[in-house]
């Protein structure tokens, strides 16, 4: 049965700390899993629930977003539902969203369209599995006017959520938002129970906050920081959700929910090696509960043998379309369209669709944004002090971030596509983050768009010459064979 229940998924994130992948798209547009965008988590829930009456408010960088969204997620039907794109349009004031209550506030007239009970806001920037019904089923029996989502976390993270203080009810009696000293958990030392930054509202409660809450000149407008600490300390029936109790259908009862911020580059970089694992912690196989995404008219994935070995495939995963010729990968995501050419080895590393790498090149827990190419012989990973003398993005842990059509010449500067290069020049994180000036790192590449991959990635079958150098000979099978030069 369909639920009347309006959903709102805040989708306008920049998502700075995941610079330089989100220098060009918003944080929810951000690609995962080799297939995905992190925004498929969310909206997925959100269907396989039985909820058909979705807006999905945007605002920073929403262009592929919006083209991601518009192909992807449509509902149509006698049902009377939808998924709607609303992007900022400041129908209340001058101003673009100022918070996340904000975001909303500016759209209740699509709230009152439906008069339901009760209004679901959803982040649309975690990795998660959750039946948002049993949620919602938990917050009318409670009679709650707020309930919101809580997963514990280690205290050491804490300070990066909001902290939720509850009784044995699960009712909340305290909150803190990104506090440097949180709260830990009765009975449970260095743990806190952090909200996942997902509510249902009672929906006249929730018309009344947000419209004392505009009235305010001294708030942020933030949900975290201003609307549910005021219900808090007001005594409201705010509760808390534990997200530990819940399961969707087709789970392993024995499998604990997963839930992730993907937050940074590195907790981003885990998230994809979770993803590749030989048993997933986040269920992408569940056929009762499945994860939805972009259909796209690729060939499967193919792995061919070559004069110089064969292929070695270990824990990891290939998208449709990509090509492994000869080629190493361990605990590898590995997107779409790519192309590993003969003897690279790629150990730890997540590759994005449309890459291309070299024969010969080496690459150790390196992170290649969307149509990145690596010449032959080329390695990357291997020597931290080189990594940061020589690239530009280097994470905490010591990843190499390769922005969207980066070229990695065998020996040299990296090469940034045009109008990545200026968009970094434009964003300060990503500024911040460079280990030298922008121009040190687009030479020869001013005139190329992030859209196109240096060298083709795909050679069509074609009859080869005897072996000269790196070029394989023709084997017994015939002499129509994939080029692995």
């Amino acid at each position: 049965m369909r639920s009347s229940t309006v959903v709102m998924v805040m989708a306008g994130g920049r998502g700075s700390r995941l610079a330089p992948l989100t220098c060009h798209r918003a944080k929810p547009a951000v690609p995962i899993g080799g297939r995905y965008r992190i925004i498929d988590f969310v909206l997925s829930n959100v269907v396989n629930s039985g909820y058909d009456r979705i807006y999905v408010l945007t605002q920073y960088m929403a262009s592929s977003l919006i083209h991601h969204l518009s192909r992807v997620w449509t509902i149509s039907g006698p049902t009377q539902g939808f998924i709607e794109v609303v992007p900022a349009q400041m129908r209340l004031g001058a101003d673009w969203y100022r918070g996340t209550a904000d975001s909303v506030y500016q759209n209740l007239n699509l709230i009152a369209d439906h008069r339901a009970e009760n209004v679901a806001i959803f982040g649309g920037d975690h990795v998660y599995i959750m039946d948002i019904a049993r949620m919602e089923a938990f917050h009318r029996d409670s009679e709650a006017e707020l309930t919101i989502a809580a997963v514990p976390v280690p205290a050491s993270e804490a300070s990066q959520f909001g902290v939720l203080e509850v009784d044995s009810s699960g009712r909340v009696l305290g909150f803190q938002e990104k506090s440097e000293t949180p709260r830990e958990l009765p009975g449970r030392p260095g743990w806190c129970l952090a909200s996942m930054g997902n509510y249902f509202f009672q929906t006249n409660v929730l018309i009344d906050r947000l419209n004392a809450d505009a009235a305010r000149d001294d708030s942020s407008h933030d949900f975290g920081k201003d609307v549910i600490p005021a219900m808090v300390w007001e005594g409201r029936r705010v509760f808390a959700y534990d997200f530990g109790e819940n399961r969707v259908p087709g789970q392993d009862p024995n499998r604990p929910p997963y839930w992730r911020d993907v937050g940074t580059i590195d907790s981003y970089f885990a998230v994809n090696m979770d993803m590749r694992d030989q048993l997933p912690p986040v269920d992408m196989y569940n056929r009762a509960w499945p994860l939805r995404t972009a259909r796209r008219n690729y060939p499967p994935a193919r792995f061919n043998s070559t004069a110089r070995g064969a292929v070695e495939i270990v824990d990891t995963q290939v998208c449709e379309g990509s090509i492994v010729s000869g080629a190493s990968l361990h605990s590898v995501s590995l997107g779409y369209d790519c192309m590993v050419h003969d003897g690279a080895a790629l150990a730890e590393c997540v590759i994005l669709s449309g890459c291309n790498v070299g024969a010969g090149a080496r690459l150790r827990r390196v992170l290649l944004d969307k149509n990145c190419s690596v010449e032959p012989g080329a390695v990357i990973g291997l020597d931290p002090d080189a990594d940061r003398a020589r690239f530009p993005f280097v994470s905490d842990d010591g990843i190499v971030v390769l922005p969207k059509g980066t070229h990695v010449p065998r020996r040299g500067p990296v090469e940034l596509a045009g109008d990545i290069a200026a968009l970094v020049s434009q964003d300060p994180v990503s500024q911040s983050m460079l280990s030298g000036r922008v121009e040190a790192f687009v030479a020869g590449q001013r005139g190329r768009h992030s859209f196109e991959s240096v060298g083709p990635r795909f050679e069509r079958f074609r009859r080869l010459p005897e072996a000269t150098g790196d070029n394989p000979t023709p084997d017994s099978r015939g002499p129509w064979k994939l080029w692995t030069a």
